[in-house]
């Protein structure tokens, strides 16, 4: 039928609309979850569609009232219902779309309803629409519904989530809480036990404050009664002490008389005509100085240390009763050279006569001995000879030296090569280290002076590249003495007459070297002593029969192939030697016994100088001598003597200074006026300055 094929027709153009690719199925409410996806899906018609329209519409146009007429709520009630739909459109044939056994009749009855149904298709189709429209409302309603109900289980789910997290979030925060409640119940219990603690361990230092404030107090008291006992005691050493230096100045005073005395009873020891005696006044004027100054120094010691002790006295009481001694043998040996003198007159007159007896036989009279100048006397009150005492000493120096050198004769005469090459060692090694003596620094000096000491002592040192030891051969000690104090003087001779600041850190090391092996020390004198005759002081006196050259070699010069060293050089020489003397008795090893005394120490300095001026100058020497040993040796003398050096100074100013003019020749005026005027700067000033190049105590330090 033409009805049929536009029937499907239609269907497929609902398939094809929008609205027919939307999914309609009965369950729908069944699955909630996915209500919102099909309601988003494209519509769909059932398959049940077609039959439908072939069957259910035909049937509505027979009874179009109630389909026309039919309310919105009727229809809406009536779609309400469910719907009763076979199961299957083909399970009945008389509703069958097409059936081929149909009766030719019956196709002209269906022909003749072609035009009915033709008339009614367009009301059908509305009422097709109609119902869908209906069906989709009703659908989207439940839709709607569903969903509604779908959101308000999710809220309540969101709802039943938020409250179980605030539960847990709650729990938390107890338990936060719990646990911060028992840290802070465990922090406190700490902190009340280490209040507990510390309570205690104040207390114990509370308990141990009052033990020691117990034994404090105590000590208090003992050294407070010590005090006392201390200073009763340095009241009664007080008291006692200003006793000692009231009776010091006693006999300081009736010293200085009897020296007063003394002076002038070697003024007045000359007979009527002006005469001098044959008595050494001068040893006794020396030595009434020499206790004076000791007595002073007694003092000044004492006002530095604080009070005298009884040693001082005695020394003191000991130096008075030898003051006393010395004035009365001064009257005895006066009284004894005035019968002397007029025995000696009787016996002048004796020969006198003698004489003009061979003057008339032709007879030459004695020449004078070379150590008087043919142009000058000799003076009133000095000696011409150094004192016998002297001579003694000088000598046993000289015995000495000749001793030590007869003892390594075996060594330095021997033809063996082994000994010669070990002599040759031992000198080097000896003589080496003295040549590296420098003012650089102090560490350089010592570690000279250690090497020396090493040598002496036994100890292998090395030298030239290999090791050194005395005890290689028997002489090796002697030897290695000789050549060693022979260094030191040349050293002197040399380097310290050319340079005189190197005076000091020679004469330091050689100092502590004879503090350390005295031999070594005596060596050094005989040394200087042979070399340096003035260092005594020794005048040597030309003997009778005495070669010249060999009287020129006694008095210092050097003699080569008969030709004698110029003046300039000579007082060179011996001034270098002079210096290094100076400087010997005055310096101490620093690193060495300081509580020792000096083995040649500043004594040895005064007793030189006082002989010096208690002889007769001689031209040009003496006063270079005494310019050199001043410049030296004068600032420590002055720190050591004080008043009585610048007595000294005062009488070779204003009396020894004259005759050495008296002596010297115009062309020899260079040593007097520098000593002069040395002299005159020191008085004026009231100090002799330190010597240049003098070691202090910086210089150790480097």
């Amino acid at each position: 039928m033409p009805s049929e094929g536009r029937c499907w027709e239609t269907l497929q153009a609902l398939r094809s609309s929008s609205k027919g690719r939307l999914c309609y199925h009965r369950d729908w409410l069944l699955r909630g979850e996915d209500v919102l996806e099909e309601c988003l899906s494209p519509p769909k018609l059932s398959s049940y569609s077609g039959w439908v329209v072939d069957h259910v519409l035909p049937h509505t146009q027979g009874n179009p009232a109630p389909s026309e007429t039919m309310p919105s709520s009727g229809s809406t009630s009536t779609l309400d219902q469910p719907l009763v739909v076979p199961r299957s459109p083909v399970q009945s044939d008389a509703f069958s779309p097409a059936s081929p056994t149909a009766p030719d009749g019956a196709k002209g009855k269906q022909e003749s309803q072609h035009g009915e149904s033709t008339a009614l298709q367009s009301s059908r189709r509305i009422s097709v629409e109609g119902c869908i429209r209906m069906y989709e409302l009703v659908h989207r309603k439940q839709g709607s519904e569903g969903l509604q109900q779908w959101q308000e289980e999710q809220e309540q789910k969101v709802r039943a989530l938020s409250e179980m997290a605030s539960e847990q979030l709650k729990r938390f925060d107890e338990l936060k809480m719990l646990k911060q409640h028992k840290e802070f119940q465990e922090l406190q219990e700490v902190v009340e036990r280490s209040t507990r603690e510390a309570l205690g361990h104040q207390e114990k230092l509370r308990a141990e404050h009052r033990h020691r404030a117990k034994i404090l107090n105590l000590k208090l008291r003992e050294a407070e009664q010590q005090r006392l006992r201390k200073e009763e005691q340095e009241r009664l050493r007080k008291e006692e002490g200003q006793g000692r230096l009231r009776s010091l100045y006693t006999l300081q005073e009736e010293v200085l008389q009897l020296n007063q005395q003394l002076e002038a009873s070697a003024s007045s020891a000359s007979d009527p005509h002006g005469d001098p005696l044959q008595v050494d006044l001068a040893a006794f004027r020396a030595r009434g100085n020499q206790l004076c100054s000791l007595i002073s120094g007694l003092i000044r010691a004492a006002s530095e240390s604080g009070y005298p002790t009884a040693e001082n006295q005695a020394e003191a009481e000991r130096a008075l009763q030898e003051m006393r001694d010395l004035h009365t043998n001064l009257g005895q040996e006066i009284t004894r050279a005035f019968k002397d003198k007029k025995q000696e007159e009787e016996q002048a007159r004796g020969k006198l006569q003698e004489s003009r007896v061979q003057q008339a036989l032709g007879a030459a009279p004695q020449a004078p001995g070379p150590s008087q100048s043919p142009g000058r006397t000799q003076s009133e009150g000095l000696q011409v000879k150094v004192q016998d005492s002297t001579m003694q000493w000088y000598q046993q120096l000289q015995d000495a030296a000749a001793q030590c050198v007869s003892a390594f004769e075996g060594l330095s005469s021997s033809k063996d090569t082994q000994t010669k090459k070990t002599k040759m060692d031992l000198q080097k090694a000896a003589t080496i280290p003295v040549s590296q003596i420098s003012s650089v620094a102090g560490s350089k000096l010592k570690e000279v002076f250690d090497k020396i000491h090493s040598l002496l002592s036994g100890k292998p040192v090395q030298s030239i590249g290999h090791f050194v030891s005395i005890t290689q051969s028997p002489q090796g000690l002697d030897f290695v003495q000789y050549k060693l104090a022979e260094k030191f003087v040349k050293q002197g001779e040399e380097e310290v007459a050319s340079h005189h600041e190197a005076a000091f850190p020679i004469a330091v090391v050689a100092s502590g070297i004879w503090e350390l092996h005295p031999r070594v020390g005596d060596l050094i004198l005989a040394h200087l002593h042979k070399k340096c005759p003035y260092s005594v002081p020794f005048y040597p006196a030309f003997r009778e029969g005495m070669a010249l050259e060999d009287y020129q070699r006694m008095l210092g010069y050097q003699v080569k192939d008969s030709k004698v060293e110029q003046q300039d050089n000579f007082l060179k020489r011996m001034s270098g030697m002079i210096r290094l003397y100076a400087a010997i008795i005055q310096l101490r090893w620093p690193y060495g016994n300081q509580q020792a005394t000096h083995p040649h120490g500043l004594s040895h300095g005064w007793r030189w100088l006082a002989q010096v001026v208690n002889m007769e100058p001689l031209s040009d020497v003496t006063a270079t001598i005494l310019f050199d040993f001043l410049e030296v040796c004068g600032h420590a003398l002055v720190k050591q003597y004080q008043v009585q050096f610048w007595k000294m100074v005062l009488l070779i100013k204003e009396e020894y200074l004259l005759r050495i003019e008296a002596i010297t020749s115009s062309g020899q005026m260079g040593s007097f006026i520098r000593l002069k005027q040395f002299l005159e700067k020191c008085l004026q000033h009231k100090e002799i300055p330190v010597p240049k190049g003098f070691l202090t105590s910086s210089f150790w330090r480097s």
